[in-house]
């Protein structure tokens, strides 16, 4: 069986009925964030496009008979924003050398730092190929490089079998052990711990607030109105600009709303803070949170705890809330390894990113076995 690799700069080109069989196949676990709707909505709300620096460059493979066997979600970028993996360091290095690090070819969610599937096939020689057609793009378009970004361990292993070069990351998820309330994953956790959640979440809703969990139908634009003031308001606080256009929203809540928990504070009859997760089959992914009002505590409440008790009440395996933050650790949220890899077209520069790779590796795992010291869960010796 020989494959052929097409790009087209729209996934409304590859359509909905051919990226879901893949997306969605049925031995995956559902992840909202490779769904057709999520980033068809990114790309008609101009979240994304040649004015954010993040071009659609999407592959499909073909098999000899011309029928598609697989999709991949792939972007030419023209900076390094928007990624939570950070290569500023080799673009610099590169270009102080007298390259060209940019655009550069990306597969991955934009915005999002979740893990998941990126070469979307159910064939591992599709999947070869799909991986191969990317580094044959930047080859021939002379395009210094491709990095895929949060995806699992097992296709992972198998980019650093084909040559990637393979680099870990640490995020904070929290893991259900069958719990059947938060008061039982509350008494796993050492005394102190116990006591301090119990404070944070008591100081947090002092007063007249209340908190709405809001999830399908429950979602109205009123309530997309004031979140997107409180993303706004975050983002331009911490990054400058942010990401996502206000009609994005408006997209997902009208194509996947039964996929979102919004999270909403009101202080009597104004909305002050909100949060949004994406549900998965197996997990409850945190996205964005703002406030316009300071409150105590507000932020572990809506972001943390609230996850926790959605995903205890709908079975879900883990919640992972976003990178970085080891202020989690302390609320149940455990250090786990995340993946990337990457092509290096220049044999040169490859060869000193994989020796950089090679210790950055070896610090993260040793940074994890130290975090884990501080675990807030009790002692099992």
């Amino acid at each position: 069986m020989s494959y052929s690799v097409h790009p087209v700069d729209a996934i409304q080109q590859i359509g909905s009925v051919a990226w879901t069989q893949f997306a969605e196949a049925p031995a995956c676990p559902v992840d909202p964030f490779l769904s057709y709707a999520f980033l068809d909505a990114l790309e008609t709300s101009g979240s994304v496009g040649a004015n954010t620096g993040w071009v659609p460059y999407h592959l499909l493979v073909k098999d000899d008979a011309d029928a598609v066997c697989g999709v991949m979600p792939l972007y030419l970028k023209g900076h390094s924003q928007g990624e939570y993996i950070f290569d500023y360091s080799w673009a610099d290095a590169f270009e102080r050398a007298g390259g060209r690090y940019y655009p550069k070819l990306l597969s991955a969610v934009p915005f999002t730092p979740a893990t998941g599937r990126r070469l979307l096939t159910m064939d591992v020689a599709a999947e070869t190929a799909l991986a191969r057609g990317a580094q044959q793009l930047a080859d021939h378009h002379d395009i210094s490089s491709v990095h895929i970004n949060f995806l699992d361990q097992a296709a992972w292993r198998r980019r650093g079998e084909e040559g990637w070069l393979l680099r870990t990351h640490k995020q904070y998820h929290w893991q259900n052990q069958d719990y059947d309330s938060f008061d039982a994953f509350l008494s796993d956790l050492s005394s102190k711990k116990r006591k301090n959640i119990r404070r944070e979440r008591r100081d947090a809703v002092q007063g007249d607030l209340v908190i709405e969990r809001l999830t399908g139908d429950m979602i109205t634009e009123t309530h997309w109105d004031h979140f997107f003031r409180f993303y706004m308001d975050t983002g331009s606080r911490k990054w400058g600009s942010p990401y996502l256009t206000r009609s994005f929203f408006s997209r997902v809540g009208e194509t996947m709303a039964d996929r979102i928990l919004l999270v909403m504070c009101r202080s009597g009859d104004r909305y002050i803070a909100g949060a949004i997760n994406f549900i998965g089959s197996e997990c409850l992914f945190g996205r964005n949170w703002g406030c316009i009002e300071h409150r105590p505590f507000l932020h572990f409440e809506v972001c943390y705890y609230q996850a926790i008790e959605f995903a205890i009440e709908r079975g879900l395996e883990r919640v992972e809330a976003g990178a970085q933050g080891e202020h989690k650790l302390a609320r149940g949220y455990l250090p786990s390894e995340t993946y990337s890899a990457h092509y290096i077209a220049h044999s040169g520069f490859k060869a000193a990113v994989d020796r950089f790779l090679s210790e950055e590796r070896r610090y993260v795992s040793e940074e994890i076995d130290y975090l884990e010291q501080f675990s807030p869960f009790k002692s099992q010796s």
